[in-house]
């Protein structure tokens, strides 16, 4: 009599594990397709972390000095460090060969909404604003810095690698166009007068942006870069090559 007992409890045991199962089977594949449903309805922004891409900007670079190539280039690379250390791509094109009339998608003919110009004179002009030693910005495209104020720069009687002090003059006068003409700081490359502890941390790569400054500038790129969007959709279906033109290399 036990036996039986025994034996009946066993094959309700196994029917039981047999429901059990085929319900936890049942509950993935319901977990499964809720899954899937939120997915479709709640893409990427739930259950992906993955960041955006970094906004970026394009600076048209115009050189009216005797300053060789490799030093501007220099500079440029050393600008290009500080903004991205803010968060800021930039793609550098070389305008000072004039505007091409007969390649499409010139991009030194036409000013888009995510370009800006630099202009590196050898030192200012009689109309020049006053109170400015490297340079100055017109907000909220036109930046200029001055070459040989930048090539004679001296503190304590020290004088400092060209191409980085140039880079950071150039960094700080794009600054000024993302942040605002009344954008100087009492640290960092956004200060008004460099004294010699600017001048050791630019020799040493960290002359940089705030932290709030870089939250800034990205937010003026992203905002330049949804009004570039909305003027591509607007104009006429054809294809854009970018590509064209002068040549341009990204800091990336």
């Amino acid at each position: 009599m036990k036996e039986g007992i025994r034996e009946k409890h066993s094959e309700h045991g196994e029917v039981f594990r047999g429901q059990r199962f085929a319900w936890l089977r049942l509950s993935i594949e319901l977990v499964a397709v809720l899954v899937g449903v939120m997915g479709l309805a709640f893409p990427a922004t739930v259950f992906a972390t993955a960041a955006d891409p970094s906004p970026t900007i394009r600076v048209r670079v115009v050189d009216y000095t005797s300053a060789s190539p490799a030093i501007l280039a220099e500079a440029e690379r050393e600008a290009a460090r500080i903004l991205s250390k803010a968060g800021l791509r930039t793609v550098w094109v070389d305008c000072s060969g004039g505007h091409s009339t007969t390649v499409p998608q010139d991009p030194c003919q036409e000013l888009e909404a995510t370009d800006i110009s630099l202009r590196v004179l050898s030192e200012p002009a009689q109309n020049a604003p006053q109170d400015t030693v490297f340079g100055f910005a017109v907000v909220p495209v036109l930046a200029t810095v001055y070459y040989e104020a930048v090539r004679h720069a001296k503190s304590d009687g020290a004088q400092f690698d060209i191409p980085i002090i140039l880079g950071c003059a150039i960094a700080h006068e794009i600054g000024h166009l993302l942040l605002g003409s009344n954008s100087h700081s009492g640290l960092g490359v956004m200060k008004r007068r460099w004294e010699r502890k600017q001048f050791r941390q630019a020799m040493t790569g960290i002359l940089l942006f705030t932290p709030e400054q870089a939250k800034r500038i990205q937010a003026e790129a992203q905002t330049r870069m949804r009004l570039q969007t909305a003027r591509l959709k607007e104009r006429p279906m054809g294809a854009v090559n970018h590509e064209a033109g002068p040549k341009a290399y990204s800091s990336e």
